[in-house]
């Protein structure tokens, strides 16, 4: 089944826009620029909406919730049962915290690992969603607590992968669109190869 609905979680508010939590939201916002897409804010729903006809007859909508975190499932489910789709057409973008700086991950299911984002979707959604994982950790320090280490801002170094690793994270969220969860788990879940001894 196609993904027609993808989901950049994160928090609204100019302060929220650069911290780590607010990545998904960034991603989505970076494929939106690529293609032209004009947002709208649709008020029943409490979501901001693009537009995406990716070919004739096929559209895909890219939303941004206008809660916060937390409550962000309430939103898209309420688009997506607004537009009848079922949680298997929609696909999450969201900050991992147990993926290393930059990488990528694709499942299906699980549980929210913590993520209030995932949770509210899961409540309000169900399951069945992709989701689409951006990697922010390891923690550091490793006493930090999680809320101050999600809230705050990225590092020089995590900002220069970040931003080295936008161009992938938006034609992996591409291939998740045109292709599916079952080949973008197969693309892009594999760790990039070592680096050949000299």
């Amino acid at each position: 089944m196609s993904i027609a609905l993808v989901a950049g979680l994160g928090n609204p508010g100019r302060e929220y826009a650069p911290t780590r939590h607010n990545l998904g939201w960034s991603v989505v916002e970076s494929l939106a620029r690529k293609h032209g897409l004009a947002w709208k804010v649709q008020a029943a729903q409490r979501v901001e909406t693009a537009r995406w006809e990716i070919a004739p007859g096929r559209v895909c909508w890219l939303a941004k919730p206008l809660s916060f975190m937390n409550e962000s499932g309430g939103p898209v489910a309420a688009f997506a049962r607004y537009h009848q789709l079922l949680p298997e057409q929609v696909a999450a973008v969201y900050d991992d915290l147990t993926l290393d700086c930059g990488r990528i991950k694709v499942t299906t299911s699980g549980s929210a690992g913590g993520h209030n984002g995932v949770a509210s979707l899961l409540e309000h959604l169900g399951e069945g969603f992709a989701r689409y994982r951006l990697g922010i950790g390891p923690k550091a320090p490793a006493e930090m607590d999680l809320k101050d280490y999600v809230l705050g801002r990225f590092t020089s170094e995590q900002l220069a992968i970040i931003e080295q690793k936008r161009e992938p994270h938006v034609a992996g969220l591409e291939l998740l669109i045109a292709s599916g969860p079952e080949q973008a788990m197969n693309q892009l879940n594999r760790r990039e190869p070592p680096e050949p001894l000299s």
